[in-house]
């Protein structure tokens, strides 16, 4: 009986001991499940930040800054000031390693070892973070194949996130290309065979009427964004179905590594209205509804509710970023939901602002202002009219003059030739506004030399589409031609960085949407840019969040392609750089946070009040560092 007695009370102690929870306060099990609250010792520092803050511990909504910082004050803790993993164990720290928000690996300090009941279940060394780093950057260089890197990196992702978020903050400009563009559209090909661990929330058609019950299984309640896809269009890969889950995983990734948004409050969803992909449909392992997709009122319907769902369960400010959704659909849900929901479309909206800041820096360049130039797209998609639109409200802006006549200067190609006034009443709503009058051309080539642009732009998905003779007619007509091959992944781009150097004798001002390597040409190194989305979105949410905007404007995409815009050095120029480098990619977001959260107080779309002083401060306030904190 004494025995048992002293086991119970020695239970209890390690349960406190463990979970640091007092009277009142929200014990987090796992990864961050809220549970009932425990009786015990309270918390005072936690609680006194809290109350500082007016906030209260039970109350998930009453954070600062829009929602960034988080009321249990990891996100703020210094060196110095420790932290409690939230985890649950008794006698044993062995959930607290298979906990990937807490767990250091061989980081845990000898007191961290004791305190958490950690002895025995890790070898005797101590290993600083940036040993462990060294080491993790060591073994993925081993790698000869890309898609073997992304699994590597995925896997640490669910096993030590803040090693994670540090691996690709340090090492942003080589591990990009493998959480992004190129390699993640590989991995959506073979997402069924690399599937180890479910990230996100997959919401099925078997879902119908229970969606708002399925987002209630998503153990953080505290959402900021959330990106969304159905798998229709992945990069330029097509229907991938449920195997799209990786972009969104991917995004959000960049949104806290680049942007600084804390991984808990981010989101990623899968929304499968099944595929038309008939090999996904036979594949065996395809982890996706097999059946035709949804369309129609069903798929309206379907998405409706999901939309109304998230709003009921984390409120008016949560921005949902819409990604991957073919065409139809896109434009559709983002003219639907943009006056009811904080919305963004990255393809649409995000891709026109990151060309346009391209645009504007190139002009260092080549001189001129925006509306003494004039562009030729190939793609008339939602890259290809969303850039057209948002470059067409810059030179309306800058020039006072009416949007329509901005537009004249633009001209677009898309499968069945160029866009002219005669083929109107075929075309789709989101092409019309680009139907000029002129006689119809067939293919790009014949549009180059009616045109003569001084900016060619390729947002078709479609590779190797600027030909020699394409590019060698648009190096005849211009200088400093202006060529931008835009389409993803590295296989659908237009042409590659060599080829555009190659073809104009080292004249094209060139930036792609998949990484390329300099290139040497006459003895000189050519740097090609990239325009990646990568650039704009983080900041852009960021700057969405800390303001605690309500509604996405126009005027604020514009703010944050000024903001990229100026970011760009006299250094970069030099190089024939129209981005600068993502090593400076977090000072970057915080700049373009500031600029989006300035219009969003200026537009009155602002609920965060008062307004901070200084916006680039505030921003780099809020942003998460992925820094192993030191545990009680």
């Amino acid at each position: 009986m004494a025995a048992a007695l002293i086991a119970l009370q020695r239970s209890t102690t390690l349960l406190r001991r463990s979970v640091g929870a007092g009277a009142g306060a929200v014990v987090r099990c796992g990864v961050g499940r809220e549970q009932a609250p425990l009786k015990g010792v309270v918390m005072e520092s936690t609680l006194k930040g809290i109350r500082e803050e007016g906030a209260s511990v039970l109350d998930p909504k009453s954070t600062v800054g829009g929602g960034v910082e988080d009321v249990y004050g990891e996100d703020r803790a210094t060196e110095e000031q420790l932290v409690t993993p939230w985890t649950l164990s008794v006698a044993s720290g062995y959930t607290l390693l298979r906990n990937p928000v807490y767990n250091k690996g061989l980081a845990f300090t000898e007191k961290e070892r004791d305190a958490h009941y950690l002895r025995g279940l890790l070898p005797p060394a101590i290993v600083s973070q940036e040993l462990q780093e060294k080491k993790l950057m060591h073994n993925l260089r081993q790698y000869e194949v890309p898609l073997q890197r992304y699994m590597a990196i995925m896997d640490l992702q669910v096993r030590n996130e803040r090693l994670f978020y540090k691996l690709l903050i340090d090492n942003v400009e080589e591990l990009l290309p493998i959480v992004y563009t190129p390699t993640v559209g590989e991995a959506c090909q073979k997402y069924g065979c690399i599937f180890r661990h479910p990230q996100g929330l997959y919401i099925s058609l078997k879902e119908k009427g229970k969606i708002l019950e399925v987002l209630k299984n998503w153990p953080q309640r505290t959402i900021q964004v959330i990106v969304v896809t159905d798998g229709e269009r992945i990069l330029g890969l097509g229907d991938l179905g449920c195997q799209g889950m990786g972009i969104p995983v991917g995004k959000l990734s960049l949104y806290t590594a680049l942007g600084g948004l804390r991984p808990s409050a981010c989101l990623p969803i899968t929304i499968d209205v099944g595929t038309n992909n008939e090999s996904l449909l036979k594949d065996e392992f395809y982890i996706g509804l097999r059946q035709k997709r949804a369309t129609g009122q069903e798929y309206a319907d379907f998405l409706h509710e999901f939309m109304t769902a998230v709003k009921q369960n984390y409120g008016e400010k949560v921005l949902i970023q819409f990604e991957d959704f073919a065409n139809h659909n896109a434009f559709e849900l983002l003219a639907k939901y943009g006056t009811t929901h904080l919305v963004f479309n990255d393809d649409i909206q995000g891709t026109a602002s990151v060309v346009l800041a391209g645009l504007v820096a190139a002009l260092n360049l080549v001189g001129g202002s925006l509306t003494e130039h004039t562009f030729l797209f190939l793609g008339a998609g939602e890259a290809g009219t969303g850039i057209a639109e948002l470059i067409a409200l810059e030179m309306s802006k800058r020039t006072k003059t009416p949007v329509e006549e901005c537009r004249k200067r633009i001209w677009l190609v898309d499968s069945k030739g160029l866009i002219v006034s005669s083929r109107k009443e075929s075309l789709q709503h989101f092409k019309k506004p680009w139907a000029h009058e002129h006689e119809p051309i067939k293919d790009l080539l014949g549009a180059v030399k009616a045109i003569k642009p001084t900016v060619l732009i390729g947002s078709s998905g479609v590779g190797k589409t600027f030909t020699k003779e394409v590019v060698e007619t648009m190096a005849s007509c211009n200088e400093k031609p202006i060529i931008l091959a835009l389409s993803n992944p590295t296989s659908q781009s237009e042409c590659t960085a060599e080829e555009a150097y190659t073809w104009t004798q080292g004249r094209a001002i060139f930036a792609s949407g998949s990484p390329f390597d300099p290139v040497e040409f006459n003895g000189k190194i050519f740097v090609p840019g990239q325009a990646n989305n990568a650039y704009i979105f983080p900041g852009f949410g960021l700057g969405l969040v800390i303001s605690g905007a309500i509604r996405v404007h126009d005027d604020m995409l514009l703010a944050a392609s000024e903001a990229l815009a100026a970011q760009v050095t006299q250094e970069n120029f030099e190089k024939g750089l129209i981005y600068p480098p993502f090593t400076n990619i977090r000072k970057i977001s915080a700049n373009i946070a500031a600029n989006v959260a300035a219009k969003a107080y200026e537009l009155g779309l602002a609920t965060k009040l008062p307004r901070p002083e200084n916006l680039v401060k505030y921003a780099e306030s809020c942003m998460y560092t992925p820094v192993y904190r030191s545990y009680r």
